[in-house]
């Protein structure tokens, strides 16, 4: 038997390339056609405001479940730094918009815009940690119900990134029938290895300060040596530095400048998620749930995302996609648009709510 010589396999194989159909382009309407509003939302506690962020189409004239969205933040920066931080012009806010979406955005006390609790003005070791997830749960909740009221609708779509996939995850297990769809990024579970965030046992205070050097370690950790240079493209790590401790005037004012983070989900980690003990039974969540986890993700290692997918028994429908070269935070990575694509995929399939059924 003749087998083909080496030239010849090179240009069979380009031959190939050239007859597979190019993936379609993305339509999205133009970033002219997209309305931004804010608004300062009354939290259940007397004295709480919480600020949240809207963005939909201009033309956009009816509300529904099956294309309004809510995003909620991590345990240490804001939502809008993060979620709608314009990278090459365009945000993930941005992007979920221009596929004609209703997208919010939401921070719970002590972070970004929203009220700082009074724990906040005094020395950190003064008070015990601050912000609790179940505190965090309830200002999801009075984010949801203003939404809901203002749109007409009697249900939306929920994404969390880390410490927010505990928030909207409790948040839909207690209130299956306000959510149409679920996303957890990063999603958090029991763990029995430390955080990289608030790991050991020293005694924690209301709030702890991070600093860009820290911030930056802690991103790159787990990030083979020889990834390194190109995973986050150049000056995007700047820009989220310098919009995100920009959000705390009183760290900003230290020197080195300061971001300061409500403690009370690194009492919880250790407490309960270190402690086997969890928060809440994934197994109450009824509508379609997408699971996204990078590779290199050293702060919620892959495991802790398979034991949670496999918690999630009363989904109507459940997805796990795994990305490959991308961290904890990927969403501001080389690979970013990997994480957008697939959630869009997830968030526009039609007919595919809290039933689950076509």
């Amino acid at each position: 038997m003749k087998f083909p010589t080496l030239p010849r396999v090179a240009a069979l194989a380009a031959l190939l390339l050239t007859m597979v159909p190019p993936a379609p382009a993305e339509t999205l309407l133009p970033a002219a056609e997209i309305t931004q509003e804010e608004f300062m939302v009354p939290a259940a506690d007397a004295g709480i405001q919480l600020y949240v962020r809207n963005k939909h189409p201009k033309a956009m004239k009816k509300f529904s479940a099956e294309k309004t969205l809510l995003y909620v933040h991590g345990s240490t920066y804001p939502s809008e730094t993060a979620f709608d931080l314009p990278l090459e012009d365009l945000s993930w806010m941005d992007y979920i918009a221009r596929h004609g979406w209703d997208v919010w955005l939401v921070d719970v006390r002590g972070y970004g815009r929203s009220t700082r609790p009074p724990e906040m003005d005094q020395p950190a070791n003064a008070n015990a940690p601050i912000v609790r997830t179940e505190t965090a749960v309830r200002d999801v909740g009075s984010a949801v119900e203003y939404i809901l009221k203002k749109r007409g609708t009697s249900q939306l779509c929920l994404l969390g990134w880390s410490w927010g996939t505990s928030t909207m995850g409790w948040f839909t297990a207690s209130n299956p029938a306000k959510v149409h769809k679920l996303v957890l990024y990063a999603p958090q579970w029991l763990r029995d290895t430390p955080p990289l965030a608030g790991g050991g046992e020293a005694t924690l205070g209301a709030y702890r300060a991070v600093s860009r050097d820290s911030a930056k370690a802690r991103w790159l950790t787990g990030v083979p040596e020889d990834k390194k240079a190109d995973l986050i493209p150049t000056g995007w790590f700047e820009k989220w530095a310098d919009a995100t401790f920009a959000t705390d005037a009183v760290g900003a004012k230290q020197t080195p400048p300061v971001l300061r983070a409500p403690n009370g989900t690194i009492a919880d980690t250790r407490e309960r998620w270190s402690a086997n003990n969890p928060l809440y039974d994934p197994g109450l969540i009824k509508c379609p749930v997408l699971l996204v986890h990078a590779e290199w993700d050293a702060d919620i290692p892959s495991p802790i995302t398979r034991a949670y997918f496999a918690k999630l028994t009363g989904a109507s429908y459940k997805r796990f996609v795994e990305i490959g070269e991308g961290t904890h935070t990927i969403i501001m990575e080389k690979n970013r648009m990997q994480l957008f694509r697939e959630t869009q995929l997830f968030l526009d399939e039609p007919g595919l709510g809290t039933s689950g059924k076509k």
